[in-house]
């Protein structure tokens, strides 16, 4: 069936309430046509008009009911952390600022409309650390039993490219419907032996996070995987799709696109030790950059930092200790305090940097290369643990939020 918005009768009109929050029609056309774009730049072929709006409009749902959920928990992120975080990704890609601003519009996409997709993008990871993230702990027992147990070292020396493809199934969901969401699933499963586009389907079925990227996880090795793939995930040659997999969520259907070998790195790591000022009530952002710029002229002036840092520091876990973080390796810290630690020499130090945590005024100690492979696994163990407790937690979360939500969607034809 060909889907067509109504433009007299849907122009600017309710498409969506979502508890407190309204989706207008040309919110959801701008993101559907900002949806195509994506996926005919990466050649994956479109669903029909309905099933996608269909799919878009369940992520601008999702995406309204966290940003009001972050609202209500007091969750802000200033223009300066957008412009950080902007200025990170750049560099991640091996571009200047201007060079990535360039590349965004060559790409068709207006750089305002991108800086919004990054602010929304920092307020949802900051609320899913905030409700989800807290929560997940790991203990030193985990850890053990994951690097005796879980990944040999040959399994760490190779990388897959899963696709992904989520067919939920609501949270206490009676026995008849958990068959249906699973004969779906088989149904989906046979169709993709049977030589159906992954990408394609994934768009048009998925329930997954990752749908309107075509299902994709990206290349990841077994340890950054959730647990219940693990196993099947080994057995797979490329291009095999795995049957069904049951977890509290739904079903999960997994094709394996593509593997390969995975090379190690010597790590940087840096000696750091920083002064941090929150903002509250009484303390806004020019206030702690002042209080930090008057810092730093006491440090010039011959002033011990570790002793300031004792005095002023709102960390109070590394005031204690002057300030001093320890050695810290590439990935731990936020990206605002990581890029300025980066660009640092050693002893100098930084102007005042704002992080979703404060201000903080940065000294870089030392510098050193160092291949510490035990305490690396332990550290990524540690990591991936938490990432996989996350990842499996958030699809559960999500799928309640949006269950116990009150969303009334106006646009019919969606159902259809």
């Amino acid at each position: 069936m060909s889907f067509q918005v109504p433009a007299a009768e849907y122009l600017d009109g309710i498409v969506a309430v979502v508890e407190d929050d309204i989706i207008l029609e040309s919110e959801l056309a701008a993101e559907v046509s900002s949806v195509i774009t994506k996926l005919k730049a990466s050649n994956v072929q479109l669903p029909p008009d309905n099933v996608l709006y269909k799919q878009v409009l369940e992520r601008l749902i999702i995406d309204d009911l966290q940003n009001q959920l972050a609202k209500r928990a007091g969750i802000n992120v200033t223009d300066d952390m957008v412009d950080s975080s902007i200025a990170a990704i750049a560099q991640q890609n091996g571009m200047d600022l201007v060079s990535f601003k360039q590349e965004i519009k060559a790409q068709g996409m207006d750089y305002e409309v991108f800086k919004e997709n990054v602010r929304n993008e920092i307020i949802i990871n900051q609320l899913r650390s905030h409700e989800i993230g807290s929560r997940v702990k790991v203990s030193e027992q985990e850890i053990d039993h994951y690097l005796d147990t879980e990944i040999s070292a040959e399994d760490q020396k190779i990388q897959y490219f899963l696709g992904h493809i989520l067919i939920s199934v609501p949270e206490g969901a009676s026995a008849g419907i958990i068959q249906a969401e699973e004969a779906e699933a088989r149904s989906v499963t046979e169709l993709l032996r049977e030589g159906a586009d992954f990408q394609k389907m994934a768009v048009s079925v998925s329930d997954g996070a990752n749908a309107l990227q075509g299902g994709e996880l990206g290349w990841r090795t077994l340890n950054q995987l959730p647990t219940l793939f693990v196993d099947v995930v080994k057995t797979m040659s490329k291009g095999d799709v795995a049957d069904p997999i049951r977890s509290p969520g739904g079903f999960h259907i997994l094709k394996l696109l593509d593997s390969t070998g995975i090379d190690t790195h010597i790590i940087i790591e840096t000696h750091v030790r920083h002064i941090l000022i929150k903002t509250n009530e009484l303390i806004n952002d020019a206030e702690a950059q002042k209080r930090l710029q008057a810092i730093s002229g006491r440090i010039a002036d011959g002033d011990d930092f570790a002793v300031l840092a004792k005095a002023n520091s709102d960390d109070t876990g590394s005031a204690i200790k002057g300030g001093d973080l320890g050695w810290v390796t590439p990935g731990l810290l936020v990206p605002p305090f990581e890029i300025a630690m980066t660009e640092l020499d050693i002893n100098q130090i930084s102007e005042p940097v704002q992080t979703q945590f404060g201000w903080h005024l940065i000294q870089v100690l030392g510098r050193r290369s160092k291949d510490n492979k035990e305490q690396q696994q332990r550290n990524k163990a540690r990591d991936n643990i938490r990432r996989r407790k996350i990842e499996e937690e958030t699809e559960l979360w999500l799928r309640r939020l949006r269950d116990e939500a009150y969303v009334d969607i106006r646009l019919g034809a969606l159902d259809e």
